[in-house]
């Protein structure tokens, strides 16, 4: 994704939330406080970035470090982070891709799980949906995590379909936030 596509991301991001909700608006970090990192995005195709940075945003008010609010109170982002992951499911609907949709109701589901049971597997779960989203092809290594408590196998998928780096990439950006 280009800087000028990123930096729209990001403002785009930020405005919406803040024209849906005076609380929203009041817990976006000031402009210079906004980390602009793209986390999983740069692992799908470029017309689903928008709507896996959000959903990833409502992911790091539920379980990590925001990159662009900083709520009052646990409740407020627990609220936010909700909002964020249904507009984000919005912007991928958009898109015409409901194999897309049901990809990242299952990463949502994966990771609450990983979470409630102290197991691996987030960012693997992560990697493998942005890497193949919309296209099929997770449902058994989805199983595997879920019902093994094994991440190997997203972790090749998310490899196979786009490679190592980006990957490695994407791994060490959520370790800074996601503890």
């Amino acid at each position: 994704m280009a800087a000028s596509s990123a930096t729209d991301l990001w403002e785009t991001l930020a405005a919406e939330a803040a024209a849906e909700s005076a609380l929203w608006a009041e817990s976006l970090r000031p402009g210079p406080g906004r980390e602009r990192a793209l986390v999983f995005s740069p692992l799908c195709d470029p017309a689903f970035a928008l709507g896996v940075e959000t959903i990833y945003e409502g992911y790091l008010l539920h379980y990590g470090r925001s990159r662009l609010f900083a709520p009052a109170d646990d409740d407020t982002a627990l609220l936010l982070g909700d909002y964020l992951y249904a507009h984000g499911l919005v912007r991928i609907a958009a898109t015409g891709s409901v194999e897309a949709v049901h990809d990242l109701a299952e990463l949502i589901s994966l990771c609450a799980q990983a979470r409630a049971e102290g197991g691996p597997g987030e960012a693997e779960a992560w990697a493998a949906t942005a890497a193949r989203l919309g296209e099929g092809g997770l449902d058994g290594a989805r199983a595997a995590l879920r019902d093994e408590r094994d991440p190997s196998g997203l972790d090749a998928v998310a490899r196979a379909a786009a490679g190592d780096e980006a990957v490695e990439r994407s791994y060490a950006a959520h370790g800074l936030r996601v503890g």
